[in-house]
């Protein structure tokens, strides 16, 4: 423990306040940061985020051009046909939002005497450094090892959408559980149609390909639907129970005991969707704004990746 301005500095490991080789520039702020792209450069989550991609095209293609252009029912087509792309979409908008958007990273480096005297704490106040980033730790931080930064109220860190979930992110992290849970179940059940179908027809006209190709794919197409399906439902039901209890998966996995005031139920729902309930809160383009997104990109800023 070090005596600083008045206050008290804690360090796990007693590390110097800055390394030699790193350096923090009090002139950027999170405002500047949030101008820019966040991306992780993680060869595991990107692998992870293509593989999710491809999954989806692939159930969409299945869908489409097995199941429905080959059907005689026309409404029937059309109308399952907008429906399974509307939901792939908003699952796909979701996934991209929730790994391009910084989850709340903490400011790498801002471990310095200037920046702590600006916060204005008060004399023997106790303030927490991560010695692994060099920044100061909030309440309900924690460091990931793989985005190399102190994420607030980090629940976890998921591979499938390469990045982190946390204080800025979890809304969108849940409307792709939620997406992807309905569009598995909407495949699972077309799939359950068309088996119908082609037996009762006894694979006459049952789809352009041919028998044996059109049973593999949609037998592929069923695994996928369910393991998807059981997987991100399972993650959407502890994701809501999380925040209605305002509670983080790691707090809750490391029984930390709440020293913040607990926001429970709609109070919690609210604070992280934002606002009373709408329909606002399952769109994920809400918040979105492309103008500034093309600004950014004419500006030629580097873009934010850890």
């Amino acid at each position: 423990t070090m005596q600083s301005s008045g206050h008290r500095f804690r360090d796990v490991e007693h590390h110097p306040l800055l390394p030699e080789n790193d350096s923090y520039d009090s002139s950027s702020s999170e405002a500047d940061m949030a101008e820019r792209v966040w991306f992780i450069r993680d060869g595991c989550g990107m692998v992870c985020a293509i593989m999710t991609w491809l999954l989806v095209v692939y159930a969409d293609f299945v869908v489409t051009f097995v199941m429905l252009l080959p059907s005689k029912d026309f409404w029937y087509s059309v109308i399952n046909g907008i429906l399974f792309n509307c939901l792939a979409v908003l699952a796909l908008s979701s996934h991209l939002r929730t790994m391009l958007t910084d989850p709340g990273a903490v400011p790498k480096g801002n471990a310095t005497k200037e920046y702590m005297d600006n916060l204005q704490l008060k004399p023997g106040e106790v303030i927490y450094k991560c010695p692994k980033c060099c920044s100061i730790k909030p309440e309900r931080a924690h460091h990931c090892s793989i985005c190399k930064r102190c994420i607030r109220k980090m629940d976890h860190h998921c591979p499938w959408v390469n990045n982190c979930v946390g204080e800025k992110n979890q809304r969108f992290f849940v409307l792709f559980t939620m997406y992807i849970a309905l569009i598995s179940a909407h495949a699972l059940i077309l799939c359950g149609f068309q088996f119908f179908s082609c037996v009762r027809g006894q694979w006459t006209e049952c789809s352009d390909f041919s028998p044996p190709v059109t049973v593999i794919l949609m037998i592929f197409l069923c695994l996928e639907g369910f393991l998807f399906l059981t997987f991100t439902a399972v993650m959407f039901g502890t994701q809501i129970h999380s925040i209605c209890n305002d509670e983080t998966e790691i707090e809750r996995l490391k029984s930390e005991k709440p020293t913040w005031e607990r926001r429970l139920r709609w109070e919690g729902m609210k604070s992280v969707f934002g606002g009373q309930p709408s329909l606002l809160w399952i769109n994920p383009f809400a918040g979105f704004r492309i103008r500034r997104l093309l600004l950014r990109a004419k500006k030629g800023g580097p873009e934010f990746s850890v």
